[in-house]
């Protein structure tokens, strides 16, 4: 090309959950049945959305053609005046002005990044959620910058570590904190993200919390919201109808701005993406037409808290099984609806070379294993467990830029003694 038209960060786009798929439907061909534990759509795992729900939308699509339509670029003035009345009743001030939708959190991270200056950088969780690392690396072109999440201390994050990382980098701006966590599981307690807000006091610092998760806390009462606890700290916090509803190909998320008038750099800052949304015109509509119906419906809790039970059964069920292997380690997730399992040194030098299921699977295998490196134990791991058993989960390190070597998995799967024989045949795999 006449000019290079490559990002400078294009490399560090990377996105395994989906990635994995390739390598799953090729083993589909000769003959093995995948066990589809790598995303988390819960439709997709056969969760179904309640008839009443349904209703709703159909009820609403029916009625008149305006949800056909544009919508205001900034979302339906009844959606956004439900989240402010709802946070409201949480005791946390938020005008309905400071809402902003989008077409999913994927699009609404996006931007975030993107329109953040290119020297600023945030500090995230590692393991991490991929679309936040990848779109974070790819803004600064480089490796995402990140604070260690211990899975010997229940996945928590070391609060004077963030402080030191913060003070010895000064081009951190914003710290990010995923809340119930994707992948682990855990819910940060209410002291850790008092730590976090003291930093960003300290440092001028804006805070980043993803509650996509928020109302599958399993304990209710466990779980705060950052923007309870923001203390006048310029914050920015994600929510969305895809998990909870569940609705995932709604792509209806929306991020609820905090002291925006803190700091004159972060109003800009708020602006640029409201601008760059103007520029899209708007987000879904539906979705947000019928937000305040279904949400504020008064069968919504005890939907919500029949999911929250089950996924609690199968976190400790989980537990149960794969903390019995001695090549395993599993901390019992708090909320949302994955698992984290970590490898044993055992393991990992012991190695996993089980055989694939059928002679063409093992070819697929082998072929694989060239191109993974041998120092990506989990990558391998991942593979040579799908190709033996057909169970496809997602390895932490470049599914989850971690440093902790391991996989995740869901708590979705419908059909109780399926998931009871997935997690019998990974710990059998690993024995």
């Amino acid at each position: 090309m006449r000019q290079n038209i490559v990002h400078p960060g294009a490399g560090e786009l990377h996105y395994e959950i989906r990635g994995i798929v390739d390598f799953a439907q090729q083993l589909e061909k000769t003959g093995i049945k995948i066990t589809w534990e790598n995303i988390g759509d819960p439709v997709a795992k056969g969760e179904p959305v309640p008839e009443w729900i349904r209703e709703i939308v159909a009820q609403e699509v029916l009625k008149s053609s305006d949800s056909y339509g544009y919508s205001p670029t900034k979302g339906l003035p009844a959606a956004r005046k439900f989240i402010a009345a709802d946070r409201s009743k949480q005791g946390t001030k938020l005008p309905a002005g400071s809402i902003l939708f989008f077409n999913g959190l994927g699009d609404a991270i996006n931007k975030i990044y993107t329109w953040l200056n290119p020297g600023a950088r945030v500090l995230g969780p590692n393991p991490a959620y991929p679309t936040h690392s990848a779109m974070e690396a790819a803004h600064g072109s480089s490796a995402h910058l990140t604070y260690q999440l211990d899975p010997a201390k229940g996945w928590l994050p070391d609060v004077a570590d963030v402080r030191r990382k913060v003070a010895a980098n000064p081009d951190v701006a914003g710290l990010l904190i995923i809340n119930p966590d994707n992948p682990t599981g855990m819910v940060y307690p209410r002291p850790v993200l008092e730590g976090f807000v003291k930093i960003a006091q300290e440092y001028k610092l804006f805070l980043i919390a993803d509650e996509i998760y928020a109302n599958l806390t399993y304990d209710k009462a466990n779980f705060v919201s950052l923007g309870a606890l923001a203390d006048g700290v310029p914050t920015l916090i994600m929510r969305g109808l895809s998990k909870e509803v569940p609705w995932p190909g709604s792509r209806c998320g929306w991020v609820e701005f905090y002291n925006r008038d803190a700091d004159p750099a972060f109003d800009r800052y708020v602006r640029s993406i409201e601008e760059a949304k103007m520029t899209e015109v708007c987000s879904t509509t539906l979705p947000q037409a019928v937000l305040p119906a279904i949400l504020g419906d008064k069968r919504y809790e005890a939907h919500l808290e029949s999911r929250r039970r089950k996924y609690a059964r199968r976190a400790a069920e989980a537990r149960e099984i794969l903390s019995s292997s001695s090549m395993l380690q599993m901390v019992e997730p708090k909320g949302a609806f994955y698992l984290a399992v970590t490898f044993q040194p055992e393991l990992i030098k012991r190695g996993a070379n089980r055989p694939a299921a059928n002679a063409k699977a093992q070819k697929l295998l082998d072929k694989a294993l060239e191109n993974i490196p041998a120092n990506s134990f989990d990558k391998r791991f991942c593979h040579q467990l799908m190709a033996s058993t057909g169970i496809c989960v997602v390895p932490l390190t470049t599914g989850f830029n971690s440093s902790a070597q391991g996989f995740r998995m869901t708590l979705l799967e419908s059909d109780d003694a399926t998931f009871t024989a997935t997690l019998e045949a990974i710990k059998d795999f690993c024995s």
